[in-house]
């Protein structure tokens, strides 16, 4: 084991109420995996970690691990916190090198289609999997990971990491059916005459856009568009704006700046500390080169045919009545214009309407799924989770409500 790895786990107090444990979405029992790091004993580490996750080397790398289990470990209110994530990621290495797949499993006859290969769905494949049940993900793409695969760039998230953690997944003896997508090649109506349960984990991949005035111009993009499909126009001296303040927006920004633009401006309505991105993508950025616009928006899109110039202005956070978080307000007669030659619009994404209505499922008045507390649609047999119900969007919140809904179908096939 490496000396550092050693150091950082001694670090930790193993403390009896920990506190680290509550700000991780999985759950994960921090304490006791990095005690079994200080005795040297990676394989009890990794089944510790298995109880919660099926990705730690994942998790372990790309988790804003600053706003969840590392920002509430009790070392970081007066020193630095421990390195959970780090820790984390060289416990999944060391399990992937050592090809170690955990496959106790009794079988049963029962059948669970999951739709979607992202990190939701490959986690409910596998705990539902561990449970005996014959489990088959459905992807529209040519290969499994989603987010992981097609979102996160290869700086940030090895691509090697990502194929040996579904290679691992898929060895507990998930099966695959690839380049299959729903209301296209693939009916609802059909998956459920063949399964006993279904989940639909698609995402929310379509961007969103903020309804300002020259959103048609050739030049603007959409954030998670540009990272999924990697079809991204040629950035050679030119100057581009990313609107928006999340990981994504980090990402498209680091991106585009490693493909030559000459200047990469993110604008982000509200404070640098109110950033939901992680605050080592942030630095990373700066050192980089990536420019940044607190307290500012981006209100009109300029240009004749394709962006030339955009129109911003400057906002302050007001408190409002009944809002725990401060709201971004324009600040009047505060307007100036940049030029620019391309906008990407890191805003989030939404669900695709079309698929969810041709598979006649009930949709909330904001247009994701609508389940009730067991996760279950209006279909009793298709349950959703993720951000297809307006989960929260990290790796970590999708992988953790993957989980919970493979248990929600457990308990619902458990009693047919």
């Amino acid at each position: 084991m490496k000396n550092n790895i050693k150091q950082k786990a001694e670090y930790c107090l193993n403390c009896k109420n920990p506190q680290c444990r509550i700000g991780c979405p999985l759950g994960n029992n921090i304490p006791a995996f990095i005690q079994k790091v200080k005795e040297d004993n990676l394989e009890e580490a990794y089944k510790i970690l298995c109880e919660t996750t099926v990705m730690p080397a994942i998790c372990g790398r790309i988790c804003p691990h600053q706003k969840q289990c590392q920002g509430k470990c009790v070392r970081g209110i007066k020193s630095d916190p421990v390195s959970i994530g780090e820790i984390e990621a060289y416990v999944g290495d060391w399990a992937l090198s050592n090809q170690i797949c955990h496959k106790n499993i009794q079988e049963n006859n029962k059948k669970v289609a999951v739709i979607g290969g992202g990190p939701s769905g490959l986690t409910a494949a596998a705990f539902l999997r561990r449970k005996g049940y014959q489990v088959t993900i459905y992807e529209k793409q040519k290969n499994l990971g989603g987010i992981l695969k097609r979102g996160i760039p290869e700086f940030r998230l090895p691509n090697e990491i990502v194929e040996k953690t579904i290679e691992q997944i898929l060895a507990l003896g998930i099966n695959v059916q690839c380049e299959k997508e729903l209301g296209k090649n693939l009916e609802l109506a059909d998956i459920e005459k063949e399964y006993d349960a279904i989940y639909l984990s698609i995402g929310a991949n379509i961007p969103r856009t903020m309804a300002i005035e020259g959103e048609e111009l050739e030049g603007v993009y959409g954030g998670n568009a540009l990272l999924e499909n990697a079809n991204h126009p040629d950035y050679t001296n030119k100057k581009v704006a990313i609107i928006g303040g999340g990981n994504v927006a980090m990402d498209c920004a680091r991106t585009i700046k490693r493909m030559g633009a000459k200047q990469v401006v993110v604008i982000y309505r509200r404070s640098e500390v109110d950033m939901p991105a992680e605050e080592k993508e942030i630095v990373d950025a700066k050192q980089e080169g990536v420019e940044f616009l607190f307290l500012n928006n981006v209100v009109k899109i300029l240009g004749k045919d394709k962006v030339e110039q955009i129109e911003c202005i400057k906002t302050e956070l007001v408190q409002k009545e009944g809002e725990t978080r401060k709201s971004p307000v324009n600040i009047e007669n505060s307007n100036y214009i940049m030029d620019m030659d391309c906008v990407v619009m890191a805003v989030g994404g939404k669900v695709d309407k079309d698929i969810i209505e041709k598979c006649n499922i009930e949709t909330t008045s904001k247009k994701y799924v609508q389940v009730n507390e067991n996760n279950q649609t209006s279909h009793e047999k298709v349950f959703a989770g993720g951000d297809v119900v307006g989960q929260n969007s990290t790796v970590a919140w999708a992988a953790s409500d993957g989980r919970k809904v493979a248990n929600k179908i457990i308990e619902y096939l458990e009693t047919k």
